[in-house]
């Protein structure tokens, strides 16, 4: 299982150099397994006790976008946009820890924004 509070201090210490490259991020968004159906998304981690995802979008120039849910199960939904002829969803199963976390994220940072745009 995904420590998601360790994976949110991750992508906080990444937003700083995504930004100084140019991109925006999005606030984190918290889901909670213990809420009622449908569960609702909070950006206030306090709102949530039993997180089971986290997610964050992240934008750049040219309409490029990258949207990533991490599961505390160990998967991620990854869809982006880099142009009007690429677009899709990228590989994102069997995630075993955080570091492993940080990895995809060089892979998938660089795949849409390109390798020079905050990819480390």
């Amino acid at each position: 299982m995904l420590d998601l509070d360790e994976v949110a201090a991750l992508l906080a210490q990444r937003a700083d150099a995504w930004t100084s490259a140019g991109l925006e991020v999005g606030l984190l968004t918290w889901r909670d397994g213990a809420a009622p159906w449908p569960q609702p998304h909070h950006t206030d981690r306090e709102r949530v006790h039993d997180p089971d995802s986290l997610g964050i979008v992240v934008t750049g120039p040219a309409d490029t976008v990258l949207s990533i849910v991490l599961f505390r199960g160990g998967w991620a939904d990854v869809d982006f946009i880099a142009d009007l002829d690429d677009s899709g969803r990228l590989p994102a199963a069997g995630i075993t820890s955080t570091s492993d976390v940080e990895t995809r994220l060089d892979h998938w940072v660089a795949r849409v924004f390109g390798a020079g745009d905050g990819a480390s």
